[in-house]
């Protein structure tokens, strides 16, 4: 049976415009389908169409029909459904939990999840099997990925944290700024001349080598960085931190401002021993101290600043004398003093939270 359509030239416009749309989408079958339709207004027959676009014959007909019946409508494609899934939603958020528990929950003695082990876990709970090199698409779209674990530690008491954080932090923000006090954050740091380990790109199956000398020194530094405007101030020095060394610095800060200094620090001896105890109280009139709760490093941003002066300075390097270290760790140091804006992007996001609940 012979058939011909005829196009007006708008309709011819449309199929055009469909067509381009279809080659930038992506969209192969809705080319073939469009080809036939406009070979067929060219006056070519059924068969012909079909063995220039290597498809049935019949299958050349359905389009002519469905186009005939919904007009330009009628160029639409959708993907097959596919295979059902395994495991239904309900099933889904029920693996997603058993996961987030960790496997000692799930009755493993492993401490690490493996695309074995949830294999097993989903065949034991719900009777599907899948393949391991499946596993990992699975949990991708579910939410999952692969990462390196931290430690967090056990004695963090979450309402002192707590407290600290809807209480203390705003009541300590607003007095330092009824003040126009400093409002430092306090930390100290240690950069071992062996330097430091980092990722880095590198061609596969040769992992980066770093020359170590293993002499077991470092160069220490006590910091401060003030919450308002990224002010750094820091102190380099080679022996052991301890309350002196610790009431020298914070004595050459004051030497170097003329505002009233809020000290945040966190719990270490020297930071709160009974030598430090009477020097705060014998300063009181310049310097507040100000406590941060016990095993709270995520609320101290400084500790992003030594990230970074690491990042800088020692990630990757091999340091034969000592003096190279301390030349690079200087270096470093010295670009942040100079770079208060730095500072302030480094703890912006714990700032802006911070500042969200004093506000």
């Amino acid at each position: 049976m012979w058939f011909t359509i005829t196009l007006t030239p708008l309709l011819r416009q449309q199929l055009y415009r469909r067509l381009h749309q279809a080659y930038a989408s992506g969209a192969l079958r809705l080319v073939k389908r469009i080809h036939a339709l406009l070979a067929m207004a060219e006056g070519r027959t059924v068969c012909e169409v079909a063995q220039m676009l290597n498809i049935g014959e019949q299958t050349v007909r359905d389009y002519l029909n469905r186009f005939l019946w919904q007009g330009v409508a009628s160029l639409v494609y959708q993907r097959p459904p596919g295979r059902p899934a395994k495991l239904t939603k309900t099933q889904r958020q029920a693996l997603a939990a058993l996961i987030e528990a960790g496997p000692q929950a799930a009755g493993y003695p492993s401490g690490c999840w493996s695309a074995t082990i949830i294999q097993d876990l989903i065949q034991r709970h719900f009777g599907v099997v899948y393949h391991p090199h499946y596993i990992c698409t699975l949990l991708d779209n579910l939410g999952f990925s692969y990462q390196k674990a931290r430690f967090v530690s056990a004695h963090l008491d979450e309402a002192t944290r707590l407290e600290w954080r809807h209480h203390t932090w705003p009541k300590v923000l607003r007095k330092a700024r009824q003040r126009k006090a400093l409002l430092l954050f306090g930390d100290e740091a240690s950069f071992a001349q062996w330097g430091s380990l980092s990722y880095t790109w590198a061609l596969k199956g040769h992992q980066p080598e770093v020359p170590t000398s293993g002499i077991r020194r470092a160069y220490k530094v006590f910091g401060l960085i003030d919450y308002f405007s990224g002010r750094f101030f820091y102190k380099a020095h080679t022996e052991r931190f301890n309350s002196d060394s610790y009431a020298a610095f914070l004595l050459d800060v004051l030497a170097q401002t003329h505002q009233h200094v809020f000290v945040i620090q966190d719990g270490a001896r020297y930071h709160t021993s009974k030598a430090m105890g009477q020097f705060f109280a014998a300063h009181a009139t310049r310097l507040t101290k100000v406590q941060l709760p016990a095993y709270s490093p995520d609320f101290n941003p400084i500790e992003y600043l030594w990230k970074n002066v690491k990042k800088l300075a020692t990630h990757l390097k091999y340091f034969p004398e000592f003096t190279l270290l301390q030349m690079a760790v200087d270096k470093a140091l010295l670009h942040f003093t100079q770079t208060p804006q730095a500072i302030t992007a480094l703890m912006a996001r714990y700032c802006e939270s911070l500042g969200a609940i004093a506000a």
